[in-house]
């Protein structure tokens, strides 16, 4: 039986274009420790997503939290925390699907394809902005048919 991560990690990272490769880099490394290495593939291509999503579409800084998900702490969560509240319309329940020929909005519809669970949370009050979350480490996305 998987062990979960205890706890959670939060990295703090700056508008700059290195900070992603750095965060997954850094996920890669906390998985590992924790004996969950079997878990980096799923979780760092969440991350790229999720990450590149923040630096691209936003000005300010970002961060990655990685920890146990609350309903099933079998499984890890990738979310990333940026400082615009507006959650982007492919990452909303119900939202649209990416269309295969558009410019963007295809890294969400794949977290939201990969993901064994998804969601966002916007923050109106003074924190401000939102953070969208994705889980992997239950039955695995490389199992489906």
């Amino acid at each position: 039986m998987p062990v979960p991560v205890p706890g959670t990690y939060t990295l703090q990272l700056p508008h700059d274009p290195r900070a992603p490769g750095i965060a997954r880099a850094t996920l890669r490394l906390i998985l590992e420790a924790h004996g969950r290495a079997e878990l980096a593939d799923d979780a760092e291509l969440l991350a790229s997503e999720l990450l590149t999503n923040a630096h691209l579409h936003t000005a300010g800084p970002y961060a990655l939290r990685l920890g146990p998900a609350p309903v099933d702490p079998r499984r890890v969560r990738v979310a990333v925390w940026d400082g615009e509240p507006e959650v982007p319309p492919g990452f909303r329940r119900g939202g649209p699907a990416a269309d295969a020929c558009a410019e963007g909005g295809r890294g969400l519809f794949l977290v939201r394809a990969y993901a064994e669970d998804w969601g966002a949370y916007a923050f109106p009050d003074r924190r401000g902005g939102k953070l969208l979350w994705a889980e992997c480490g239950g039955r695995g996305w490389r199992g489906r048919g």
